[in-house]
Formats: C-alpha cells, sequence, structure tokens
C-alpha cells in the first residue's frame, strides 16, 4: 500500500467504528469517568460549514485522549431540534416542521460521521421526539409542584407549604413569591375555595402564569426572549418587536439568584462568562422607600445603593410601562405622556440599556414625597427606566449619578449637591467616598456610616428597609408558535392543573396551518377536539427554546430509559460534564436556565452534583474569508484589483469555491451565474486577482466552504488537523483553504515513514538511537501537556517537526513509529487506525494505551558548539556534555573547516564557554 488513499481509509474506519460500537460508553464502570459534551446543534438545512466543527473536533481529541489515558468516556451528540427556523419554514410551505427537521437532522448526521467523531451515536437524543421532551415535560410538572424555602435555601414540595398554611397561614413562611402575596391566616386559608386556594400557590410555585411584559414580534406570531431582540427587530428576520402585556408562563429564576452567583466561584469557566452572568443577576444591596404621591394613596417604590444621597433627589423617574403611570398622570400632560409611552414601549430593553446618547422623558404633573426630606419633587417618566428592572422606578439624583445628571441638565431640573468632592457644575461626582452636605441628620457623615444610619431611619419610621436586589428578572417561559414542547396543563375555571405523569407525554396534535388563529390564540388553537377530558383548555403555548436543552446533558446518560429521565445510579456515576464546549453567545440564555434548573434538579434529590459544567471553553468563530470582484460601473466588464483605481467600479462578492490563491477561474465565473455569461476581462499578468476581505461565514457573501468538500478533496484527517492549526481553540481566526496544503503533505510525510517506494511495509524492529528516541519523547512530553490545557494548536506543530526529525533520521523502527501513531490517533483518527492494523495490531487503536514519556531521554548529553575564528562563525562542532576541555582544543585544531581560516599562522588562544561558543584568536 504505497500511497495514502485518504478517501478509502476514512470510509473504512468509519464504518468499522459504527458496525463495532467502537466509542459505546458503558452505564457505570470502575474506569473514572469522563464526559465531554458539545453543545448540541440546532440543524438548519443549511448544514455544516467548516467552522461549525471547531469545538467538536477540540471535544473529540478530548475523548479520545482519555480513552487511551483510561477513562470510561461518554461523548454524546444530538439534536436541539424544536425551533423558531422549521415553523417559518412551514408556515411559508405547509410543510410539517418535523419533517423538514428530521431532513436537516440526517444531513448533520451524514456529515459529522465524515469528519470521523468518537461519538457514541446509540446515545442520539432529538429534543422534538416525544420519549425526549416527556421528560423535559415531566420537569415542568416538579416546578410546578414546588416552591422555593429561603430559610432552607432550596426548593421544597408544594405539600409542605400547604401543611404550613394549613398550621399557621404564611406568616412564618420565608419564601419567594410575588410582591403582591397577601397576608392570611391558617383560619382564612381553610375559608378560601379549591380556586383561591390555587390562586394563592400561583404566587409561590417555581413555575407560574402571570401578566408579563414581554417582547411581542407581530410577524413572527410569538414572544421573544431578551437576547432574541437586537435594536428593536428580532434577531431572526429583522422583524419589528413590541413591548406588550400578555399572560404568560414564567420559571422564578429569582429565587435562586444568589446561589446561581455563588455557584460561578466554584467552576471553571472563561472570566467574560461569569462576569456576564454576574452583571446579568446584578446583585445589588440598599434601601427599599416608598416616596407617596401628593393628593393620593399611592406609594412609589424605589430602590436605591445609595440611601445617603436621599437629601439629593431633585425628582423622581418610573419606566413608561410603570402601572402608576396612568392614573397619576395630569389631564394636562395625558396626551404628551401616552405619545411618549407609545414610542418606549416599542424599543427593546437592551436598546434602551445601552442608549446612553439620547435623552428623553415627559414630566407626569404628579408630584412625589421625598419619604425622608419631605420635600416635594416632580414625577416624570423616561424610557432608560426599565420596569423589568429593579421596581420601575427611580429616585434621581442628579448631583451624584451621570445618567440623571444628563436628565436634569437636559430638563432644566435642580442639581443639588450631597457628597463633598467633584465639581458637579461640569459632571455628577459619583464617588462612593466622601462627606455628607446638605442632608440634615446625615451631614458630616462618611459615605458608608450615612448609607447605614440612613436605612436604620426609613426602617424606624416605617418608609423603608434595607434589601438585597437582583437586577435578574423570572425566566418568560411560554412562546405562542407551534413547534415546541406543549405545556403539560389545562385550564379549569381559569386556573391551571397539571395533567397526571401516566399522562406524559402530551404530544403536539395536528393542525391545517402553523399560523395563530384568527382571533389571535397560538396555533394550537387550531386543534380539532384537543381538550383535556374533552372539557378542559389544555395551555396553547408551548415552552420556549430553552426547555428541552436545560437538562439535556442528564439524558444522554441514559436515553433510552422509559421509566425516569435517567437512571439514579447512572447519574451517580457520570455526575455532571467535565469538559462543556460551546460558543459564548450562550452566556445569560442556556447557560443560566441550566445552572438554574440543574440545582432545582438538585435540590429535589434527582441529581448529585449542583453545577452541571465543571469546565467550559467557548471556542472562538471561523471566519470567512472572502473574495471580491470589480465590475466597471453601466458594464459587464471586470477588472482585476490591482487595475481597480483606474476606474469606476463596484466591489461584488464572489463565490470563494471558483477562486484558488486569490485568483479567479474565469470560466467558473461565466457559468456561476446566467448574467455572467458573457462578461468580460481585464486581467493582470495574465490572471482576474480578487479582493479580499476577512467576514464572518455565511451564504450572502459567498464565503461557506463546504467541510464535505474539504473531506473528499483532502480528507477528514487534514480537516481536523488543519482546523487545529489555525490557532488557540478560544480566538477567532480566518479560514484560508490554501493553508491546507501543508497539513496534507504531513500526513503523506507521516505515511512515507512506514512504507518504501514500492509500497511495501518497511518497519523494522531494531533497536532506536538515542536521537530518535529523544525525538519521540518531547513529542509525548508536548502533546500531552497541550491536550491538558487544551492548546491543540501547538501539538499540530509539534508532530510536524517529530516527523521532519525522523524522516531526516531514516527512522522506519517499531519503537519509535508505534507510539508516535498511538499519540497522534485523537488528531488524525482514520490514518493512524489504518496504519496501526498495517503493525499487526488485531484491535482498534482507540484501545492503545497512551506512551509515557521517559526523562532520561530527554536530558541533552551533547552540545553543538559555534565556533568562530577571531569573531566570525566558522564552523559547528558536537561534543559530548562532559568532554574535557583538552579534547575539544585538539578536536579544534584538527578540523580542517577551521584551521583553514588561520591563514598559516598559529592561534594565541582558544576560549572556550562551555556549553555556548568556542572562539579561536589567530
Amino acid at each position: 500500500m504505497s500511497e495514502y488513499n485518504f478517501n478509502q481509509i476514512e470510509k473504512k474506519w468509519q464504518r468499522y467504528w459504527e458496525e463495532n460500537q467502537t466509542f459505546k460508553a458503558t452505564a457505570t464502570s470502575d474506569k473514572p469517568k469522563y464526559y465531554a459534551l458539545d453543545m448540541f446543534p440546532y440543524p438548519s438545512g443549511a448544514g455544516l460549514h467548516v467552522g461549525h466543527p471547531l469545538g467538536y473536533i477540540a471535544s473529540d481529541i478530548v475523548s479520545r485522549y482519555k480513552r487511551l489515558k483510561g477513562f470510561n468516556v461518554l461523548h454524546p451528540m444530538g439534536f436541539d431540534a424544536f425551533g423558531l427556523p422549521a415553523e417559518q419554514y412551514a408556515i411559508q410551505t405547509g410543510q410539517h416542521p418535523a419533517i423538514t427537521t428530521e431532513q436537516n437532522i440526517k444531513r448533520y448526521v451524514e456529515q459529522l460521521k465524515n469528519i470521523g467523531f468518537s461519538f457514541d451515536w446509540e446515545r442520539e437524543i432529538r429534543t422534538s421526539e416525544p420519549n425526549y421532551y416527556k421528560w423535559t415535560q415531566w420537569i415542568f410538572m416538579q416546578l410546578f409542584n414546588s416552591y422555593y424555602n429561603y430559610s432552607a435555601d432550596k426548593a421544597e414540595s408544594v405539600d409542605k407549604l400547604i401543611a404550613e398554611f394549613e398550621a399557621n397561614g404564611n406568616a412564618n413562611v420565608n419564601a419567594a413569591c410575588d410582591e403582591d402575596t397577601p397576608a392570611f391566616s391558617a383560619e382564612d386559608w381553610k375559608g378560601m375555595n379549591e380556586q383561591q386556594q390555587s390562586e394563592i400557590l400561583l404566587k409561590y410555585r417555581l413555575t407560574y402564569v402571570a401578566e408579563a411584559v414581554v417582547n411581542w414580534c407581530p410577524a413572527l406570531g410569538t414572544v421573544l426572549a431578551n437576547d432574541e431582540v437586537v435594536g428593536g427587530v428580532s434577531e431572526r428576520g429583522g422583524y419589528p418587536v413590541e413591548r406588550k402585556k400578555m399572560r404568560q408562563w414564567m420559571m422564578r429564576i429569582t429565587a435562586y439568584a444568589e446561589r446561581l452567583l455563588q455557584g460561578l466561584e466554584t467552576i471553571d469557566w472563561p472570566e467574560p462568562i461569569k462576569e456576564m452572568q454576574r452583571n446579568w443577576i446584578g446583585k445589588s444591596v440598599g434601601a427599599e422607600l416608598d416616596f407617596s404621591v401628593e393628593g393620593a394613596d399611592d406609594k412609589i417604590k424605589v430602590f436605591t445603593t445609595r440611601i445617603d444621597t436621599i437629601f439629593g433627589v431633585s425628582f423622581v423617574v418610573l419606566a413608561p410601562e410603570h402601572e402608576l403611570v396612568e392614573q397619576i398622570t395630569t389631564d394636562a400632560q395625558r396626551k404628551e405622556v401616552e405619545e411618549y409611552v407609545t414610542v418606549a414601549k416599542n424599543r427593546s430593553e437592551r436598546e434602551r440599556m445601552t442608549d446612553v446618547k439620547s435623552v428623553s422623558g415627559v414630566f407626569t404633573g404628579a408630584y412625589a414625597i421625598n419619604p425622608l426630606s419631605g420635600d416635594k419633587v416632580q414625577i416624570w417618566i423616561a424610557d432608560y427606566v426599565l420596569a423589568g428592572y429593579g421596581t420601575g422606578a427611580v429616585m434621581a439624583v442628579p448631583g451624584h449619578d451621570s445618567r440623571d445628571y444628563a436628565f436634569a441638565k437636559h430638563f432644566g431640573l435642580p442639581i443639588p449637591q450631597v457628597v463633598e468632592g467633584g465639581n458637579i457644575e461640569e459632571e455628577a461626582y459619583a464617588g462612593k467616598e466622601g462627606k455628607i452636605t446638605n442632608s440634615g441628620f446625615l451631614n458630616g457623615m462618611e459615605v458608608k456610616d450615612a448609607i447605614k444610619a440612613g436605612i436604620a431611619k426609613a426602617e424606624e419610621l416605617g418608609v423603608g428597609k434595607g434589601r438585597t436586589q437582583y437586577r435578574m428578572r423570572d425566566a418568560v417561559f411560554s412562546r405562542q408558535r407551534y413547534w415546541g414542547e406543549p405545556v403539560p396543563v389545562y385550564f379549569k375555571n381559569g386556573v391551571p392543573h397539571l395533567i397526571k405523569e401516566e399522562e406524559l407525554p402530551l404530544e403536539l396534535p395536528k393542525i391545517d396551518q402553523y399560523l395563530p388563529t384568527e382571533t389571535g390564540e397560538p396555533p394550537l388553537g387550531r386543534a380539532v377536539d384537543w381538550k383535556y377530558d374533552n372539557q378542559h383548555e389544555y395551555e396553547l403555548s408551548t415552552m420556549p427554546g430553552w426547555a428541552g436543552s436545560s437538562w439535556y446533558w442528564y439524558r444522554y446518560m441514559d436515553p433510552q430509559n422509559d421509566n425516569a429521565f435517567a437512571d439514579a445510579d447512572i447519574v451517580k456515576y457520570w455526575r455532571n460534564v467535565d469538559l462543556y464546549i460551546g460558543g459564548s453567545e450562550h452566556a445569560t440564555g442556556h447557560l443560566l436556565y441550566s445552572r438554574f434548573w440543574n440545582k432545582f434538579m438538585f435540590d429535589m434529590g434527582l441529581v448529585v452534583e449542583q453545577e452541571p459544567f465543571k469546565k467550559l471553553i467557548n471556542q472562538g468563530m471561523i471566519q470567512g474569508r472572502s473574495n471580491f470582484v470589480y465590475r466597471i460601473n453601466g458594464t459587464n466588464k471586470y477588472v482585476s484589483n490591482g487595475l481597480k483605481e483606474q476606474y469606476d467600479t463596484s466591489q461584488l462578492h464572489v463565490d470563494v469555491n471558483i477562486v484558488e490563491n486569490d485568483v479567479l477561474d474565469l470560466e467558473a465565473f461565466k457559468n456561476w451565474r446566467s448574467e455572467n455569461a458573457d462578461a468580460e476581462f481585464i486581467l493582470e499578468d495574465g490572471k482576474y486577482i480578487c479582493g479580499v476581505e476577512i467576514e464572518k461565514m455565511s451564504k450572502s457573501k459567498y464565503n461557506v466552504v463546504n467541510p464535505d468538500d474539504i473531506v473528499e478533496r483532502q480528507g477528514a484527517d487534514t480537516l481536523r488537523m488543519y482546523e487545529m492549526f489555525l490557532g488557540p481553540l478560544e480566538q477567532f481566526k480566518p479560514w484560508n483553504t490554501n493553508g491546507m496544503d501543508g497539513v496534507h503533505k504531513f500526513l503523506k510525510k507521516y505515511w512515507k515513514l512506514f512504507f518504501d517506494k514500492a509500497g511495501n511495509l518497511q518497519v523494522t524492529d531494531e533497536a532506536p538511537t538515542a536521537e530518535e528516541l529523544k525525538s519521540l519523547h518531547k513529542t509525548i512530553k508536548k502533546v500531552e501537556e497541550d491536550i491538558e490545557r487544551f492548546s491543540f494548536n501547538t501539538s499540530v506543530s509539534t508532530f510536524m517537526i517529530c516527523v521532519n526529525e525522523l524522516t531526516q533520521q531514516n527512522c522506519h523502527k517499531r519503537a519509535i513509529l508505534e507510539p508516535l501513531t498511538v499519540i497522534l490517533s485523537p488528531y488524525a483518527p482514520h490514518i493512524t487506525e489504518e496504519l496501526w492494523e498495517q503493525l499487526g495490531h488485531t484491535e482498534s487503536i482507540s484501545y492503545a494505551e497512551f506512551p509515557q514519556w521517559k526523562e532520561e531521554y530527554l536530558v541533552e548529553n551533547t552540545f553543538e558548539y559555534p565556533v568562530s575564528v577571531n569573531g566570525k562563525m566558522r564552523a559547528k562542532l558536537t561534543f559530548a556534555l562532559d568532554t574535557p576541555r583538552e579534547e575539544i582544543e585538539k578536536a579544534v585544531l584538527a578540523e580542517e573547516q577551521v584551521t583553514k581560516f588561520f591563514d598559516g599562522k598559529a592561534p594565541k588562544k582558544i576560549i572556550i564557554v562551555p556549553n555556548k561558543i568556542i572562539n579561536v584568536v589567530v
């Protein structure tokens, strides 16, 4: 077998792995476990491009390495199969989303198998399959039947809460609940009817129904999460989004805010991701105060971390959506207020939070009373205050807050100074140190002392209290669409009730169209005769996209189990994910929700670890390398890049697959599009040179490179090694297909170490030399260190150096090539399997043992001295490290390459600096 026939070899071993279930993980084992997981993909119709496998290749290298190190490795793959794109396609074509989803998954599986991943395909899961979402629904039911007990600092059964209500009412209950939860006694509770009790319990349940302000996208007919809205429009499709109050299912993630914060200190995640979660959770320690509305019984609740500045409040600002806006606005201001509210509610929260340059607001005509100073201040509305954060109202202290300062300057409102320092004529002084001034009983105190005194006074007067608050809000858990998990709930007299566990899964019904009903109900409202017990309405919204991905790693542990989401002993063995690789865009969505569900499941005794993912790596993006042609305006003539400045041109993207080394294939260009058929070209040096730019890889830029094409042309092993060779895993890096040649040549060079020109195996059992052992063992050491610290690009360079050295040494020895093949196998599994078999092994290389490097082979015992004559380097001579000085001198004087520069003169002296240099002075 003289030729490296990668196509034949790769197909052969992919068949072998599948037929022999080479990568099957056992449910439990005496071996230590290692769980490597990729964020599972949403299967789009476009299939994979070369950027998608980057993280999968890295996790596969680690998985294969850990098997060689004696671990029982779980390395699964599945599909996040519920999604808006499939539903939008169904709306356009009438085809059921399950059909397109199945087709897309089939394409993904084919592509993934072509790259040779060591996935245990028997564990494949799809979130849209009833046997999977049965357990998503089951977890939802557990959340519904639970509340968060702050005293125990964990979730507990609602049955325990009911027992407390029956015995003592809720006076002693310290639990997460709605702010408007009333106080009641045991007698009050017993006097309530079933519906009233159910409504009270909803105020405590970890998943509940509520009226919530949401991002409503009319064009998509659904609610969107905050991270699905960019610049006031939907991330997918760019459709307008408006803020709207709707009945929604909610998840009480706020109950877990402190534990989600503290848990970040126990996991090995990138610091930027941790910081994003800390900011999203947004812990603040301060005070909650009640500002009375002048002439009314209403109170405006504000939260502040700087109660020391209470005497500096010169106005109060409400969010445009605040519940009091309508009732406190005066008739004189109503028209202006209503116009402002209409505009503000159609801006996304993210846009309002990040827009710090524009200042806008409207005076309501109403006044508030400062609870500590007694001052009367104006009440304004402004869109920089958000209903979903804090209390939806702020006490504005323009002297010491930059945003309040800009607002006050813009509208000519007072700017009192109450903390010494800074120059408030020019800007707000936001310093957290200094003496308090112009502040009654707080005068002369330092900031930190004034904060304590302010809280004490507010509590004494009954107008406020010290409080820890979190910016994070409860998560909306409804989507008004079809292609999602049905919520296992029906409504009786407007109150939600769970279906029975034995009735799971509640499957999606058939409907005639995937659009909302004519009366505005979600698509499930179209289902005919779809009622619980033929009388009660089911919930018509479905679960959001993050439902199925918030627990999926546990299903991989035991995917065929019909009696539980996973067997308890199996969960106890696999515990949690050791390595999780995926994109940083999921920082405050999937990763936060997953941690929340995991902690809840831990509280329920369903899992054994509080955190789901021990180690997280965010792979960088592989960017596209776009090419451009330059059309002379008003013609069908194209000018080469180097000549374009001489003409009036338009720059156009061109398909990178008809460009090689930036040279355009002119015939392929003419055939690419019909309008190019009669194109003319102005060339430079007989070639059409394209322009180049690094951009995101996308179909619209014609810079997508299909991994199938690479695998066909140069092989999966080349693709795998090249993607690692591009640079550190976490960094963004541009794709350049031309760079693959170097990796492919390396694999062919490695292959030639095993075969002579006639194609005969030339591996010998000769004893290796010290230099050969050194080449091998420094490679083993470096590769092991690199994989352990997830630095894969430097390993590829190390392999190349090693093979070059062995080629120069003319090494064909089994003692060297066999261990080299094992350490290369995680990176290039197909070629190494083939050569392993050629070496006489009958079992997959996956069951080999990773070789140990030995220090004795790495110790330097010689040194190559540069030899200079009168300061000019003339030769290099190698000596053993323990060679006596006299012998070195004799050897130098006997070396013709040195003595020919003496010009017949005797040397005056020979300077020898051990292990550095030899200089002969003539």
